[in-house]
C-alpha cells in the first residue's frame, strides 16, 4: 500500500492540501495519485526506486517545462514541484479510448513535442545515446549462434551506421518512452505524460517507434502499412508547420539502430546489466504483448523491408533476412505482434 503524498511547506502554501486522494497505476519507479486541490483535479507523481530517482525527477520536470512551449499543448501543465521529495504536481487530463487511426494524431503531436526545443537548449537535458560497438558485436555474435554466416562487408556497414548515428546533432525534445499508455487521447488532442527518460536528440529516433514496434514498450504493435504512411506524413507535416524545415536524420538508420540494441528486449529496470541478445538462443521470456524472440523476429522483418534499395546496408539486409528465417525455422511457434493497439491502463 502506498502512503498518501506529503506536500512540503512550499507546495502547501502555493497549492493547498490535497483532498480526495486516489491511487493511480504506477510502477516500481514511481507513485501516482489523482487528487483535488482547491476543487480542481490534479495528478501527483513521486519518483522513487533506485539511486537515479532524483535525476529522473529532474529530467521529467525539465522536459515538461520545455514541452510547455507548444501551443496547443502536448503535455500536462506543471503546477508545482517539491524537489526534496521528488514530487511533481500537474494538471489532470482525462484520456479517452484511442481511435482506430490513433497513430496519426500520435505522430503529429510527437512532432510538435520534438519541435519545442532548439540548439539553445543544449545542456538542459542529457543527449540521446545511440547504439555502440558492443551492440554491434552482440548482434553479430547472435547471428553466429543461430548458424548464420555474416556476409562480407556487414561489419563495415554497421560501423558506418554507428558513425552516422553518433554524429547527428538533433536537438529535438525526445520523450524517451513514447509508448501507448504514455499518450493520452483527450478531447483536445493527444498529450504525452511520463517524461522520466527525456533527452535531446534526433526526432526520427522516436518516429521509428511506429515502424520497429515500440521498442522500449511492453505493448509491441505492428502498425499496418497504410496507417504507417499516414502517420509518417502527419509527423513530417507537423514538424514543417512548427519549424519551417524538413525533419533531419535518417529513419532507416534509426530502425536499424533499434534492431541491434539488446536492451530493447527488456523493460527499463533490466537494461544495462547484461547482453540480452546473447540470451535469445538459450531461452525466451515474455514482456507484454510478445516474447523476446517474437520482438526480434518482428524487428528483423521490418529492417529487411525498410532497407530495400539501400546499397550501404545491402549486406545487413541479407543478414537480417537469414537470421529471421533461422529463428522461424528453429522456433516455428513464434507469433507476429498484434496489429491493433492493446488496451492500456
Amino acid at each position: 500500500m502506498w502512503p498518501r503524498p506529503v506536500f512540503g511547506r512550499e507546495l502547501r502554501e502555493g497549492l493547498g492540501r490535497p483532498a480526495r486522494v486516489r491511487r493511480l497505476a504506477g510502477s516500481p519507479r514511481s507513485r501516482v495519485w489523482r487528487a483535488e486541490l482547491n476543487g480542481a483535479d490534479v495528478v501527483i507523481k513521486q519518483v522513487v526506486g533506485g539511486p537515479d530517482a532524483y535525476s529522473r525527477f529532474e529530467r521529467e520536470v525539465a522536459a515538461l517545462r520545455l514541452a510547455a512551449r507548444a501551443d496547443p499543448p502536448v503535455a500536462p501543465a506543471v503546477l508545482g514541484v517539491d524537489a526534496d521529495r521528488c514530487l511533481l504536481v500537474t494538471e489532470y487530463l482525462a484520456g479517452g479510448a484511442p481511435p482506430e487511426d490513433w497513430v496519426v494524431g500520435y505522430a503529429a503531436t510527437l512532432a510538435r513535442l520534438h519541435a519545442t526545443t532548439t540548439a539553445d537548449d543544449v545542456g538542459v537535458l542529457p543527449e540521446w545515446q545511440p547504439p555502440t560497438g558492443d551492440d554491434v558485436g552482440s548482434f553479430l555474435a547472435l547471428a553466429r549462434a543461430l548458424g548464420v554466416s555474416t556476409p562480407v562487408g556487414v561489419s563495415a556497414e554497421l560501423d558506418g551506421l554507428l558513425e552516422r548515428l553518433a554524429r547527428r546533432e538533433g536537438r529535438a525534445l525526445l520523450h524517451g518512452d513514447p509508448c501507448p499508455g504514455n499518450d493520452l487521447h483527450t478531447a483536445d488532442g493527444v498529450r504525452f505524460v511520463d517524461f522520466e527518460q527525456a533527452s535531446l536528440g534526433d526526432g526520427l529516433t522516436e518516429l521509428a517507434y511506429l515502424h520497429i514496434g515500440f521498442p522500449t514498450c511492453w505493448c509491441v504493435t505492428a502498425v499496418p502499412e497504410a496507417l504507417l504512411r499516414r502517420a509518417e506524413q502527419a509527423y513530417r507535416s507537423a514538424w514543417r508547420d512548427a519549424t519551417g524545415d524538413e525533419p533531419e536524420g535518417d529513419l532507416v538508420d534509426e530502425c536499424v539502430g533499434w534492431l541491434i540494441r539488446g536492451d530493447a528486449l527488456v523493460e527499463k529496470a533490466h537494461r544495462g546489466r547484461e547482453d540480452h541478445l546473447a540470451g535469445i538462443p538459450g531461452g525466451d521470456w515474455r514482456w507484454g504483448t510478445v516474447s523476446a524472440r517474437e520482438r526480434l523476429v518482428h524487428r528483423l522483418g521490418v529492417v529487411v523491408r525498410i532497407t530495400d534499395g539501400r546499397a550501404d546496408l545491402a549486406g545487413l539486409r541479407h543478414l537480417a533476412g537469414r537470421m529471421r528465417g533461422a529463428m522461424l525455422e528453429r522456433w516455428p511457434g513464434l507469433r507476429p505482434p498484434p496489429v491493433r493497439r492493446p488496451r492500456t491502463v
